[in-house]
């Protein structure tokens, strides 16, 4: 018998490699299913939850927690640009130094990218008799823990369209 036709057998000091490797493939082939098992349903919620924390931030008057939920590289665009998490803290805390909160927001509209990794959120901005005057708009990204940051945001006064 010819040798050379013989099929090669991998050798027993290869085996936990080649294991390894086909555990991190399986491993990896199996994070879409995983990733799935999170419906957009509950990312929605996810996100909606986060923006209303963001809001009682506001309302009660905690500035701490209200720039723990702005992403490294956030933007607000208000009359003026603020870009990171100091300099939109110091272009909103004065919104935090009364009793009482100045306006207060509320999403109406929450939708999620397929992927899981963006959302927005929009509604109205009412003052402290609940009046809307205006509009807010803010992009959200999830971050690598799970944890959902505002990463762009938008107010827009209210419209007065005829």
């Amino acid at each position: 018998m010819n040798r050379s036709h013989r099929p090669r057998l991998p050798r027993l000091s290869r085996l936990p490699g080649l294991m390894s490797i086909a555990l991190l493939l399986a491993l990896a082939l199996s994070a879409p299913a995983v990733q799935a098992r999170e419906s957009l349903a509950a990312l929605t919620e996810q996100v909606r939850s986060t923006e209303l924390a963001f809001a009682r931030s506001m309302a009660e008057r905690d500035l701490a927690a209200f720039t723990r939920l702005l992403a490294p590289d956030a933007v607000f665009v208000d009359d003026l640009v603020a870009r990171g998490p100091q300099a939109i803290r110091a272009a909103w805390r004065a919104y935090f130094a009364g009793a009482a909160a100045p306006f207060s927001w509320a999403p109406e509209e929450v939708q999620v990218l397929d992927s899981g990794t963006l959302a927005l959120t929009s509604g109205p901005v009412l003052n402290p008799a609940g009046v809307r005057i205006g509009t807010f708009t803010s992009v959200w990204r999830r971050e690598r823990a799970g944890h959902w940051r505002i990463v762009l945001d938008h107010g827009c006064p209210r419209c007065r369209c005829p």
